[in-house]
């Protein structure tokens, strides 16, 4: 048996563990780990939407500059274009 085969037999024991321990624990304990699970899931998809904010709000400042950047060029070009003529 290799390391995965062996590291795969290891964890589906100890989620047969937990599945265990948890029904037969008291309806309190019940209750205080699907609070956990919930906390750890309502943290997890606000950091989700915090980088996706940041990556919004970094992707709409990339445009700005591309855009400044474009209407400089723009300018250069106009006024070269004037020397010459």
């Amino acid at each position: 048996m290799g390391n995965k085969t062996k590291g795969l037999l290891a964890l589906v024991g100890l989620g047969a563990l937990a599945y265990w321990k948890y029904k037969n624990s008291s309806p309190e304990q019940q209750q205080m780990v699907k609070d956990k699970f919930n906390n750890a899931k309502d943290n997890l998809n606000k950091w989700g939407n915090d980088i996706k904010d940041r990556a919004n709000n970094v992707a709409s400042q990339v445009q700005e500059k591309a855009g400044e950047f474009k209407n400089k060029a723009q300018d250069t070009v106009n006024n070269a274009q004037e020397t010459v003529s």
